[in-house]
């Protein structure tokens, strides 16, 4: 099958939105056409039907697992990554026991894991503490420490902000955690395809990956479970998926996100990584040659190949992008009726609400070109350049770099 142009190419805005969710690879979509097609039967059916279905499950659920570095009967499908958190950190604690009531996370977590932190707490009595982050949005593991006791339940620390692609120091939390008996979770639904993940050096008893953030469709993750770790089923029923998650299986989806991990293994294998982030450097070099002193890195050293959050001194992220129509990308901050609210996460990382607000985050995947990359370049400059001159008068940000990003990374 033919690879397609990067987004953009073919005369759309350049996308540079990775980290919201990825194309879905034509070669991923292939391996899917069978299962809807033909190979309709129940996985679950002992008949003939439900052979080829049962095997291709099988298939993929090996894929996934050779992605992280599991065993392929830890591997349980879901419909999201963020089921496979639900799934996680409620199952850890209502299995762990009144004794055992406590979870740790940190301040800067997807939604998915700050919510249902807060409704354990809400409808279980669980204790949850929030650890800080410092300026370039890592936990420090003697904060951990000192939080973790006897009580804890379960540790859930991120692979890589989905913000600023900060990487954390996950294999020393999760020793942590483990000094105290405690479970370890993982959100790497960044991170999985993007950057080397093993569940074993890492020692994450509970790993996350999403289908959407590395080139299969929406609607599909996964959640390793070590073996012998004990989680209290989200959904009951007829006993798929190891019992952690009644219904009957989406073989069609289960296969995309098995195609795409092996896809993306092979590409971290043949240096995908290493050529993304040369291009990540390529986009911060053109930004801070055109607009020397204004561009300012959010996160820092340690971060996913393709992720790079800045803040453009005398603008704001929303009238930034809303500048440049042509080009794809996100905002650090979530703006309500045309007026932005500082992002939580780069308000946790001590940034003023000028810089946070000023955040665009420009995330590169796979078909990503240098072209696609000097294009975004010149509308971003064009633009800031457009709306210094449309308000001259506006004062410039004096807010102190947190954490830069060496060019020569």
């Amino acid at each position: 099958m033919n690879m397609p142009v990067s987004p953009g190419q073919d005369g759309g805005p350049v996308y540079l939105d990775h980290n919201a969710t990825t194309p879905v690879d034509p070669r991923v979509a292939e391996a899917m056409v069978p299962l809807l097609a033909g190979d309709f039967g129940n996985p679950s059916s002992g008949h003939a039907y439900g052979t080829a279905p049962r095997a291709a499950l099988a298939r993929a659920r090996g894929q996934v697992a050779a992605l992280v570095g599991a065993s392929t009967q830890e591997i349980v499908f879901t419909g999201s990554g963020s089921e496979a958190n639900n799934l996680a950190l409620r199952g850890a604690v209502l299995a762990a026991g009144d004794g055992r009531r406590r979870v740790i996370t940190q301040v800067t977590e997807h939604p998915a894991v700050l919510e249902t932190c807060r409704a354990l707490h809400r409808l279980h009595g669980a204790d949850v503490t929030y650890l800080p982050v410092d300026g370039e949005g890592l936990v420090d593991p003697a904060d951990l420490a000192a939080a973790l006791d006897e009580r804890t339940a379960v540790v859930s620390v991120m692979a890589a902000n989905n913000e600023t692609g900060t990487l954390q120091p996950v294999a020393e939390l999760a020793r942590l955690a483990h000094d105290h008996g405690a479970l370890f979770h993982c959100d790497a639904a960044q991170a999985a395809g993007k950057v080397p993940v093993d569940v074993r050096a890492l020692g994450a008893d509970l790993l996350t990956v999403a289908g959407h953030k590395m080139y299969a469709p929406k609607g599909v993750g996964a959640l390793r479970v070590r073996a012998s770790v004990r989680l209290e089923p989200l959904v009951y029923g007829g006993g798929q998926e190891a019992g952690l998650r009644a219904g009957t299986e989406s073989v069609a989806l289960a296969v995309a996100l098995g195609t795409a991990a092996e896809l993306a293994a092979a590409e971290l294998a043949d240096g995908g990584g290493r050529r993304t982030g040369v291009l990540r450097d390529r986009l911060h070099q053109g930004l801070t040659r055109a607009l020397p002193g204004q561009v300012h890195v959010n996160g820092c050293a340690s971060c996913l190949p393709g992720t790079l959050n800045v803040s453009i001194d005398g603008t704001t992220g929303h009238e930034l992008l809303a500048a440049v129509p042509r080009l794809a990308a996100s905002t650090g901050s979530a703006c309500h009726s045309g007026t932005g609210t500082p992002s939580p996460v780069l308000r946790a990382m001590g940034l003023d609400d000028a810089r946070a607000l000023a955040a665009v985050r420009l995330s590169l995947g796979r078909w990503t070109t240098p072209s696609d990359v000097d294009q975004a370049v010149e509308l971003l400059v064009d633009a800031v350049r457009a709306l210094a001159r449309k308000e001259p008068g506006r004062p410039w940000s004096a807010a102190p770099r947190t954490c830069g990003r060496s060019s020569s990374r």
